[in-house]
């Protein structure tokens, strides 16, 4: 029986991939935190590997502060850089592949057309360079995959859905930038993708390696994505679209995060939902768990 180990195991997308693991079957998943094991100790890292013999990692973790990361760029750069790198490196060891998960964030976002892996990088944030610094550490083998992803939610975690929820009820009225476009992700899709792609390396898939983009189909702004969003939830609260300048972070964000997807669909031959079918089923598991409810 080969196995497959999930690093990030309690994030947005490593939940989802424990609840969705029955979808393979005949397969030993190993799910791990930083409770089980510390990634950024490249020994304890091997070591792991070598005893549990992965065929194939998938790197859920990552430090996600974006603007946190302009202050605490060491930090994140042993996360987001060092970390791939020990996995690439127990990857090779033990004859397993590495599917890394990256960012929309490693571009500029001045582009006009969706991007495709093959346009030019340049992030403009600390965030942004500490996870290209790990695509290109896990690339240095050639049969490794990265997945850039962009504007992932799900029914876990702290994310851009639950906080216009819990906003919405709080407030009559809230301003969302609108000049910042891209595709909202489900974490649950992108784990159904990744399951789907995990099987085929598994039975032997050749030439897989290599950068691919994933995100839900369809464009919007964060400010079309809060209202879907409270109208969902039936919810009072007036959005009133403001621009960036009007918000300023710490971090500068990409104004355009739409990707090309034709590349991870012709070679996976994946069916991808638009963005409002992946908010609507993740909607509905927040709202009938009990313990997303509370969390809202």
């Amino acid at each position: 029986m080969k196995t497959i180990w999930i690093t990030g195991s309690k994030g947005q997308l490593g939940t989802e991939l424990q609840l969705q693991q029955e979808k393979l079957q005949d397969v030993r998943f190993l799910f791990t935190d930083i409770e089980e094991l510390d990634l950024t100790n490249k020994q304890a890292v091997i070591d792991f590997a070598q005893k549990e013999k992965p065929a194939l990692i998938i790197n859920c973790a990552a430090y996600t502060a974006v603007d946190k990361a302009e202050e605490e760029f060491d930090t994140a750069m042993s996360i987001n850089r060092d970390v791939p790198a020990h996995l690439a490196e127990a990857a090779k060891i033990v004859l397993a592949r590495l599917i890394h998960i990256s960012t929309d964030y490693v571009f500029d976002g001045t582009s006009c057309k969706p991007y495709v892996e093959t346009d030019k990088t340049n992030p403009q944030s600390a965030y942004g360079k500490t996870k290209l610094s790990g695509e290109e550490v896990v690339l240095t083998n050639h049969e490794n995959m990265v997945i850039r992803t962009s504007w992932l939610y799900s029914a876990h975690g702290n994310n851009f859905l639950k906080t216009m929820l819990r906003l919405g009820k709080e407030r009559d009225e809230l301003g969302v930038i609108f000049d910042q476009v891209g595709t909202p992700t489900s974490a649950a899709d992108l784990a159904a993708a990744l399951l789907e792609i995990s099987k085929q390396i598994l039975e032997g898939k050749e030439n897989a390696g290599g950068i691919y983009h994933f995100s839900n189909e369809g464009v919007c702004s964060w400010y079309d994505f809060a209202r879907v969003i409270m109208n969902f939830d039936k919810l009072n609260c007036f959005i009133k679209p403001i621009t960036t300048d009007e918000y300023p972070l710490p971090a500068k964000r990409p104004f355009y995060s739409v990707f090309n997807k034709k590349k991870i669909k012709d070679s996976f031959g994946i069916t991808i939902p638009h963005w409002s079918q992946g908010l609507a089923k993740t909607y509905i598991q927040l709202v009938t768990s009990p313990t997303n409810q509370n969390s809202v």
